[in-house]
């Protein structure tokens, strides 16, 4: 060590400096993102709320500000209070959950997979629900509580996700192009299979299409109990990956030597963003563009640090959803699937894209 030259010491104090002013800056570090994502959650969910508010006072029975503070106060007519609380209120609660479960999931997805138009339906999962509502339909399968058309939806959209799996993973490991074919095959045959019930549905087929087309309409608080569950777990599980998603954008050859283990990352990725898709899918029927648009909304105002892009995403998939949900509601002389509403909103963005993709 004595006979080190002037320069080597040099070196191995800017190192020791260097590294000294690493870790001193990693709480700064933390709490700059800590900063950014309490300011993020607290503005959209101002927004949510706002949008929540508005959808409670829209609708075919307009409900004003005064009925609001009697149905609080507990004093509100009896139609008013059923109108609020077994209908207007938890299909409010359920848009808001399936647009977040469909945002957080697209966003997820489009980080595992490296490409910004996938979308929690490219993996075949909704054609799976579709599939399987529309035998629970056909077959007039009620049970289950009332629940047997979203029961048959979820455990056939996860059935789905195993075909999916399964046919990506070679020698333990899931491509990426492998994952997206499998999926587009299965999504295809599953829908195959949807119109050919479709022809035999008969009386059915009103009902079958009506799923199809996407819809919130619920009474009661039991579904939202559900897909708040799953949406939790779901939405949980892939925030705690949030910072491995971020190391996947360099690469995986770069992700795997920064420590991020990457095909239990993919695995975990399609389990969580799977289950919320199904768990939303089952009870909302198909609503495009939500999972895909939503995230590329989040990215352009938070950016692309996952630890933040995901809660931005969910916020606000759940703000678009409840109001494209109340112009569905009170557009027209009757009411419209949710669906179309969004489809009409979602297509053109999603051509701005492919537009901007092309671009060289």
């Amino acid at each position: 060590m004595t006979g080190m030259p002037k320069a080597g010491w040099g070196i191995l104090l800017m190192a020791v400096l260097a590294s000294g002013i690493a870790d001193a800056g990693a709480p700064v570090a933390h709490v700059h993102l800590l900063r950014r994502l309490l300011t993020t959650c607290a503005v959209l969910s101002v927004i949510l709320a706002g949008a929540a508010a508005a959808a409670v006072s829209l609708g075919p029975y307009p409900i004003s500000v005064r009925d609001l503070w009697a149905a609080a106060a507990g004093r509100a007519p009896e139609h008013i209070a059923r109108i609020l609380f077994t209908v207007r209120l938890p299909r409010i609660a359920l848009g808001a959950l399936v647009g977040c479960a469909l945002s957080v999931a697209g966003g997820a997805f489009q980080g595992m997979l490296m490409n910004p138009l996938a979308d929690p339906y490219l993996i075949g999962v909704s054609s799976g629900a579709a599939l399987g509502a529309s035998l629970a339909i056909v077959l007039n399968v009620s049970g289950a509580a009332g629940f047997g058309v979203p029961l048959a939806a979820f455990v056939v959209a996860l059935l789905t996700m195993i075909i999916v799996y399964r046919l990506a993973q070679a020698r333990g490991k899931i491509g990426v192009e492998s994952f997206i074919l499998a999926g587009v095959v299965v999504g295809s045959f599953m829908w195959a299979l949807v119109t050919v019930i479709m022809t035999l549905a008969g009386r059915s087929l009103s009902e079958v299409i009506f799923w199809l087309m996407g819809n919130l309409f619920v009474e009661g608080w039991e579904p939202v109990a559900l897909v708040l569950g799953a949406t939790i777990v779901g939405t949980v599980g892939l925030y705690a990956f949030a910072r491995d998603l971020n190391l996947l954008a360099l690469g995986e050859e770069t992700a795997q030597q920064l420590g991020a283990d990457v095909e239990r990352l993919k695995r975990l990725v399609i389990v969580f963003g799977s289950l919320l898709t199904a768990a939303a899918v089952s009870f909302s029927g198909i609503i495009g563009f939500v999972g895909l648009v939503m995230p590329h909304i989040a990215r352009k105002i938070v950016g692309p640090d996952h630890r933040v892009l995901l809660p931005a995403a969910g916020l606000i998939g759940a703000s678009f959803l409840i109001l494209a949900d109340t112009v569905a509601r009170v557009a027209g002389p009757w009411e419209m699937p949710v669906g179309v509403i969004t489809s009409i909103l979602g297509a053109p963005f999603f051509l701005y894209l492919l537009r901007t993709r092309a671009r060289p």
